[in-house]
């Protein structure tokens, strides 16, 4: 007997860019058995948003470069990571991506210890949007809207779990900048949920491959209640219009 594949009840699913990408590695981890690009492809997403790890945690600029120099028309989607730990460091690293035509940064609170009401965040963020500038950023969002709060800031909380969608409904509600990933949406009806309260406009698929599994959060949006018009914006339109500028 042949084993089940999960995967076949994903159907006709295709992800064209995830907005949850990492590259290199974690001091304090293993490097994942298989590249990113590789993982990408095996469960049918088409591109990857990517920071660097080592842009996030050791040296932005190196890091960036690297992640600069990978990318490709079609799978790999810079981002450029900061450190805000540095934040003055991280403003002139924000201003030299954007003069290069980067559309998006990604901040990293939880690997760099940073607090939400520490001063490097709110810094970071008003420069970000002076910027015009995607932010996607990890973090609990019950405690990291608020610096991202009030500054017609585009934000995709990475983070955001369905034990705290509800503190993220009532603070997105007043903030139309405010976007989730779907990883850790795993209720029977998060996802049906953000898109009846907020519109689907405001999800983006999201794995954080290589270091999680991508089929959980594809098995969800694939076998889920949204309309085919929904799960194609929450598959890659939404994440293709707020990091490339296309539309959706």
């Amino acid at each position: 007997m042949m084993p089940f594949d999960p995967r076949q009840l994903v159907g006709d699913l295709v992800v064209t860019l995830d907005a949850d990408v990492l590259g290199g590695a974690y001091p304090d981890r293993d490097l994942p058995p298989e590249p990113a690009p590789r993982v990408l492809a095996r469960h049918g997403i088409t591109a990857g948003a990517v920071a660097s790890l080592r842009a996030a945690l050791f040296d932005m600029v190196s890091g960036n470069d690297e992640t600069l120099a990978s990318a490709t028309p079609a799978g790999i989607v810079p981002v450029g990571a900061l450190d805000l730990r540095d934040p003055l460091g991280a403003v002139r690293e924000m201003e030299r991506l954007a003069a290069l035509g980067m559309r998006a940064v990604r901040l990293f609170p939880d690997e760099q210890g940073v607090e939400a009401g520490f001063p490097s965040v709110r810094h970071v963020a008003g420069r970000a949007a002076a910027l015009d500038l995607t932010v996607l950023t990890g973090g609990d969002v019950r405690r990291f809207w608020r610096p991202l709060a009030g500054l017609g800031l585009r934000v995709v909380f990475l983070d955001t779990h369905f034990y705290h969608l509800g503190d993220f409904l009532v603070t997105a509600a007043d903030e139309p900048g405010f976007h989730t990933s779907t990883r850790l949406l795993n209720s029977p009806d998060a996802l049906e949920t953000v898109a009846g309260e907020l519109g689907a406009e405001r999800l983006l698929f999201g794995s954080r491959t290589p270091y999680y599994e991508p089929l959980v959060p594809l098995l969800r949006l694939g076998t889920g209640g949204l309309k085919p018009d929904e799960v194609a914006l929450v598959a890659g339109g939404n994440a293709r219009r707020l990091l490339l500028g296309e539309p959706s």
